[in-house]
């Protein structure tokens, strides 16, 4: 949820920080963390780069429509930043063991807003320029699929996903993370297996998975396992398994 089209953001950042290389923003609504972890981690694994900056602005109240009662209070406003490198250059941090993406056409949430919006017929609504989304087929479609994504994942990787320390979900609804957590798991997780930041932070879109990431993994021991997984709009949804250096 980035404040224009162009010039790029990330270049803008990339100019206050001095920094060489390039730089490009990426729009994957909730997923943009998770795909841009992967795109991070593949630039560095083919050694293009040695190391890369991933900023998540999410500015979403200014998607929202004040009017619907039902979604206004569900965001919140944020940036997260995290930094990608290869290993031999890394103190400490946590080691990714496989990253995995997937996207699935859907309607359910959506934003019209755009450059065409002005040759649009006059008087058409102006309510589908802001968020608009089913909650319920959002519910029940997205949960099977990034379930059986994580476990599907997990198997081509090796990792037995009842082993997972930490799941740091997409922040979004309680309820779906209670039901992912549980099929990964195989059992009812607890609170510090599943986090939750919702009642601190709300929906952050994509930074809401590194927010939970940042503030629950300092009593994570070397070898321990967990999982950053994002999904959203699109429908997109993208899974990274760390293990703790």
């Amino acid at each position: 949820n980035m404040q224009r089209a162009y010039p790029a953001m990330a270049i803008e950042v990339q100019n206050a920080l001095g920094l060489g290389g390039f730089a490009f923003d990426m729009n994957v609504a909730c997923s943009s963390a998770t795909f841009g972890l992967k795109t991070a981690a593949d630039f560095v694994g083919g050694g293009s780069v040695d190391a890369v900056l991933m900023v998540n602005p999410e500015i979403c109240s200014g998607h929202l429509n004040f009017r619907d009662r039902d979604s206004h209070f569900i965001f919140g406003d944020v940036a997260t930043a995290a930094i990608v490198e290869r290993a031999d250059d890394a103190d400490g941090g946590w080691s990714i063991l496989g990253t995995k993406l997937k996207t699935q056409f859907s309607n359910n949430i959506r934003n019209n807003a755009g450059f065409l919006n002005r040759a649009w017929p006059a008087g058409r609504d102006n309510a589908d320029k802001l968020f608009v989304q089913q909650g319920r087929k959002v519910f029940k479609e997205v949960v099977p699929l990034v379930s059986e994504m994580i476990i599907e994942h997990a198997r081509e990787i090796g990792i037995d996903p009842h082993g997972l320390k930490r799941m740091w979900l997409h922040q979004a609804n309680i309820n779906m993370n209670e039901i992912i957590g549980r099929k990964v798991l195989g059992r009812d997780p607890t609170p510090e297996e599943n986090v939750i930041i919702l009642d601190d932070y709300a929906n952050t879109s994509s930074a809401g998975s590194i927010i939970a990431f940042h503030k629950h993994q300092d009593d994570m021991a070397p070898g321990d396992l967990g999982l950053i997984c994002s999904f959203g709009a699109g429908y997109s949804a993208g899974t990274v398994f760390v293990q703790k250096r």
